[in-house]
């Protein structure tokens, strides 16, 4: 067990009492400004990582690579654009859903392979990551990080024949969670697992071709939204072609749910719907659900705010902003020292009594994983003055931990876990609680539940497995070979 100080456990405990966002992908192909436009769609994408970006251009001859720590936007000056020309490129923003976070897992990876120059950006989890690595190894292989992604490496590498018989060979061979974008010299690839669990997204910028986890980035660059990667589907785009293979049988689609809830940006589309109108909606039929006696409905901003505006407009009451949010907690990663964690979740969220106090408020939220959060956010708004706090849920209760994609907590960590809503309600300190029914969740969502994945809140997993051999450092306590610095 890894010993934490202090602030390292404040800042842990404030972190992983939400969902982790996966990661977020990105490819261009055949655009003379390729990175330049990968820079931007992956700071539309850094909602979906926060610890580590990174970009790998092509030009005529040879692939070139910066990757840091830290955000988009403090990673990459004007002139370490220029230093990646090319008009090819693929980006990546990460959070570590498999690995440590430290610069030798930031993503893309890249190898050479012979003469062949192969980069690789990956979101998901590869379920039998463990397993292939040990073989890998056994066979000579030498790995340098403790990602599940690598693996796709040196699968590729170890394949026969051309390009699409190789991806073929190697992405049969992985089991799991991946939406991930390749470079294979000048040859740009995507993929999407079987059961198509994580997001993927195909559009026109002018000639060139772009791939991305969610359209919001295609709408920063100017790009226009074609489809998206089918479950199954291999795409790959040389000279400016792009074709389309589709390799394997169909499997039980699995699309993950929470995309819809939580994950994606509200701006983004995800099977034909703009999330902010679907989140609404959740807040409406919520409404329905569970009504409330109330006199002013607030969000925790900002992933609440949707669903608290539906289910407003659904109750008929008033709507405020009760709760502040500093937007810039997470923009350092100096941690608060004594004097400063004594004040807690009030470095994040603000109440404002003369907005709530003595009113009987409704708190919309999208979700509640351990708790710690939500309890803090009640106890504020009963010292700001809230005469009664009702806590509103646009998502059903989380119970199980996900296994493909997504840091989140054990089962026995969620305040959910073996609770009942009462109980839970209790243990938060709210004068109710209530969550949205999964019936609700696929009524807003609209499309059925046979296509979605939501074992988080009914612990079905679609591959049968749970995740029993996928922890988020299954990988790390394999030897490494530490990265060059």
């Amino acid at each position: 067990m890894t010993w934490l100080n202090p602030d390292e456990q404040f800042a842990r405990a404030v972190a992983h009492d939400r969902f982790h966002d996966e990661c977020g992908v990105v490819g261009i192909a055949g655009n003379s400004q390729a990175a330049h436009h990968a820079y931007l769609a992956l700071y539309a994408l850094q909602h979906r990582g926060q610890e580590s970006c990174g970009i790998v251009s092509r030009d005529a001859r040879q692939m070139h690579v910066h990757k840091a720590m830290g955000l988009v936007a403090d990673t990459f000056s004007a002139d370490i654009l220029q230093r990646l020309p090319g008009r090819h490129a693929i980006g990546h923003v990460r959070y570590s859903t498999a690995g440590s976070s430290s610069l030798r897992d930031a993503q893309p990876l890249f190898a050479q392979s012979g003469s062949m120059q192969i980069a690789v950006a990956h979101n998901g989890n590869l379920t039998n990551a463990a397993a292939l690595r040990r073989e890998l190894e056994d066979h000579g292989s030498i790995f340098q990080s403790s990602m599940d992604s690598e693996v796709f490496v040196h699968l590729f590498a170890r394949a026969r024949g051309s390009v699409e018989e190789r991806l073929i060979e190697m992405l049969g061979r992985v089991r799991g969670a991946f939406s991930m974008v390749m470079m294979i010299d000048d040859v740009l690839i995507a993929a999407r697992d079987p059961h198509g669990f994580r997001p993927l997204s195909i559009g026109r910028l002018d000639s060139a071709w772009v791939v991305a986890s969610e359209t919001c980035a295609f709408d920063l660059i100017g790009a226009m939204y074609e489809r998206d990667v089918e479950p199954g589907e291999i795409v790959v785009v040389r000279r400016g072609r792009l074709r389309s293979i589709q390799p394997f049988p169909r499997a039980k689609q699995s699309f993950c749910v929470f995309e819809h809830i939580y994950f994606s940006r509200p701006d983004s589309r995800l099977e034909g719907r703009v999330l902010q109108e679907v989140r609404g909606r959740m807040g409406a039929i919520l409404a329905r659900e569970a009504p409330v006696e109330a006199d002013l409905v607030i969000a925790v901003p900002d992933s609440g705010n949707p669903a608290a505006n539906g289910f407003a407009r659904e109750s008929g009451l008033p709507k405020d902003d009760g709760l502040i949010k500093n937007r810039y907690v997470q923009r350092t990663f100096i941690q608060p020292g004594q004097e400063l964690r004594k004040h807690g979740l009030r470095m994040k969220f603000n109440p404002l009594p003369e907005i709530v106090s003595g009113k009987r408020v409704v708190v919309v939220d999208d979700s509640i994983v351990r708790g710690n959060t939500t309890r803090q956010i009640i106890g504020m708004l009963r010292d700001a003055g809230a005469s009664e706090v009702h806590l509103r849920i646009s998502a059903p209760p989380i119970r199980y931990p996900c296994h493909y994609g997504v840091d989140m907590s054990t089962s026995e960590e969620m305040i959910a876990h073996g609770r009942s809503v009462e109980e839970i309600a209790a243990e938060l300190g709210a004068d109710s609680l209530a969550y949205i029914s999964l019936d609700g969740v696929y009524e807003a969502v609209g499309t059925p539940r046979e296509v979605h994945c939501d074992a988080c809140f009914t612990g079905e997993y679609p591959l049968g497995d749970g995740g029993d051999a996928n922890g988020k450092f299954a990988l790390e306590g394999l030897p490494v070979v530490q990265a060059a610095r």
